[in-house]
């Protein structure tokens, strides 16, 4: 074989792996916080798609292997790639869902769940909304885009190349990253929670004292400022605690 046909066999190969690589990052962008927020322009996040291949393609082809072009292989790799990638993303999307429902947990323990309701792409009240773009600001901030190519990196070792996911261990980890979401979103919203247990009990107390009193009007200013002022001194912490779960998670998946 002359030293072009190798080149170009070479070429071929590193192709045809590079595609493969593709489709699972492709996949994964579909669903990744922050880029692949449905926000973004189409072209956009294909470009960005491409550039995250770009970082993950040198670190993980070496260690595959590719088997021949053939048609019921690129079938099968569009099956088992585009669902383990599908996965890796809806895995790291549940953290915006915990954030989501945070907001919409402390929305509806105070008087804000109606204000600015429709403000984003998702119908969120105020409170959801604000710290859903501030949670996406700060985990950009942060450097996820290296993150995320880290993590489809090390994908690969708990997602074989090629192989179709176990159906039971697929369920298995999602069920408990749906249950952490949803202890890590009554975590975070705890305090409102707290706030608005203690502002009912202290209603009942004034009216049981005071029945004449119309005590709807006296509490819903104080309800109100109070949530704004909690949600002012807590914002940050709920952050950094989400923050800290986020790269937790990035760092030792399903452990």
């Amino acid at each position: 074989m002359s030293p072009l046909e190798d080149v170009l066999a070479f070429t071929a190969v590193n192709a045809w792996g590079s595609a493969l690589v593709l489709l699972r990052v492709a996949a994964a962008m579909a669903m990744l916080p922050a880029l692949g927020e449905q926000v973004i322009s189409v072209r956009i996040r294909f470009i960005l798609a491409l550039m995250l291949s770009a970082a993950v393609i040198p670190a993980v082809l070496p260690r595959l292997e590719v088997p021949e072009i053939t048609f019921s292989l690129l079938l099968w790799a569009l099956l088992t790639e585009t669902l383990a990638g599908l996965f890796i993303g809806i895995v790291l999307r549940l953290f915006i869902f915990a954030i989501q429902t945070a907001g919409a947990i402390a929305a509806q323990s105070t008087s804000l769940s109606q204000l600015m309701g429709q403000a984003g792409v998702d119908p969120l009240p105020a409170i959801g909304h604000i710290l859903t773009i501030s949670a996406l600001a700060l985990l950009m901030a942060t450097g996820f885009h290296v993150k995320a190519a880290a993590f489809l990196v090390l994908s690969y070792e708990f997602l074989p190349f090629l192989t179709l996911p176990d159906p039971s261990a697929i369920a298995e980890a999602g069920r408990g990253r749906v249950a952490e979401s949803f202890a890590l979103a009554f975590a975070l919203a705890a305090p409102f929670v707290i706030l608005s247990v203690l502002y009912n009990l202290t209603l009942g107390v004034i009216n049981k004292a005071m029945p004449q009193l119309m005590v709807a009007f006296v509490g819903a200013p104080v309800i109100t400022f109070g949530s704004i002022l909690l949600l002012l001194l807590s914002a940050p912490v709920m952050l950094i605690v989400w923050l800290q779960a986020v790269e937790a998670f990035l760092a030792a998946p399903f452990r």
